[in-house]
Order: C-alpha cells, then structure tokens, then sequence
C-alpha cells in the first residue's frame, strides 16, 4: 500500500499553514468575481473556483473551523475520515468519508457556509479533494478550536453535553436493530449487548 510521505512526494503536498494536514492547489479559475459583486462576508475578489488535494495522517488533524463558502469534499484513497458539522442552530452531525457504502460511508460529503467542521482519521490515511466555487484564500479561515473544545469539555464535565446511548439486548434483536438504524430510527449510538456487561 502506498505511504503518506509517497503520497505527500507524489501530489507535492506541503503543510497547510491554518488547518493541519497537507495540501497543494490542483485549480483555480482565470476568471474572478469582483469584491462589489460578492456578499459582505468576503473581503476582497475571489476566483469563480479552486480545487485542493487534501491529506490527513494518524499525527495531524483538521482543526475545527468554518469557511465563507460552501465546500465539497471528495474521498480519494485511504483509511475512512470522521467528519464533525456544528450547524449555527446549535444541531451536529459526523459524516464519514469513505468507500463502504454498506457501512454508511459516502465518498462525497458538502460542508455549507458558516458550518464549523473538523475532520479526524480512522486508522491510516485518507487523499480527499476539496471544490470551492467562488475561490478559497488562507484569510477565509476561521479558528475558533481553542475555544469551542473548552466550552466542549467544560459541558461534558457538568453532564449538559451527553452521549446518546440505545442498547438492545440479545443477538436475537440485531436484525431489528440494524434495520432501525439504517432507517434512521436510533438517537445516538445503537448497541446489541450480547452477554453480561464485564466491569
């Protein structure tokens, strides 16, 4: 299998100098929006679309932030990534990219504007490509991570922020519950125990 230092060899991928992770722009339109044109959020003319390869490694992540655009990841090769989407109205979801489409993994997810996103890996490796349609600049990042992992941690240690926990007992009953889960009737994780819990 290929290595993340043939791949970052390979693409010519260097550090991303916000994010984390390695990156090389692989397009960006001649033509431009003009800064008049473009809602009050961007500061300055972009380009009408970029494109990026995107690399994750078991050592680096991609920090929480949110962007002005809309954007829309697509998985390449390597091991599944986590992807987590804090919306304004306060609701999340985690999104993996991946190639078992049996397993609920999509090889295309899109992030809207003003979402706050995180990915992580899930064991390995993952090249992922990234689109824009008005053009992505360094100064468009937003890095709130800092801040929100305290607030994050501070609501798990007092018990306002819980994990949802379903479980379902018995072997007998994962048929139903694979079924419920893959029509979205579970709130949280769902589980089948099986026998005693050990502790």
């Amino acid at each position: 299998m290929i290595t993340a230092e043939e791949v970052k060899a390979l693409l010519r991928l260097t550090p991303h100098p916000a994010e984390g992770g390695y990156f090389t722009e692989t397009y960006r339109s001649e033509e431009r929006v003009a800064e008049g044109a473009l809602p009050a959020r961007y500061a300055g003319a972009r380009a009408f679309g970029t494109a990026i390869y995107y690399l994750l490694t078991p050592d680096t992540v991609s920090a929480m932030h949110r962007l002005a655009s809309d954007e829309v990841f697509h998985f390449y090769l390597g091991d599944p990534v986590e992807m987590l989407h804090l919306f304004p109205d306060g609701s999340g979801r985690v999104v993996t990219l991946g190639t078992d489409l049996l397993q609920w993994m999509r090889p295309q997810a899109v992030v809207p504007r003003g979402v706050w996103q995180g990915s992580r890996l899930v064991p390995g490796l993952v090249v992922v490509s990234r689109l824009r349609l008005e053009g992505f600049i360094v100064s468009d990042f937003e890095d709130r991570w800092p801040e929100g992992e305290a607030r994050l941690a501070g609501w798990v240690a007092s018990g306002e922020l819980k994990v949802l926990e379903e479980v379902l007992d018995g072997l007998d009953s994962a048929p139903g519950a694979l079924i419920g889960l893959l029509a979205g009737a579970n709130t949280g994780k769902r589980m089948v125990r099986v026998g005693p819990d050990p502790r």
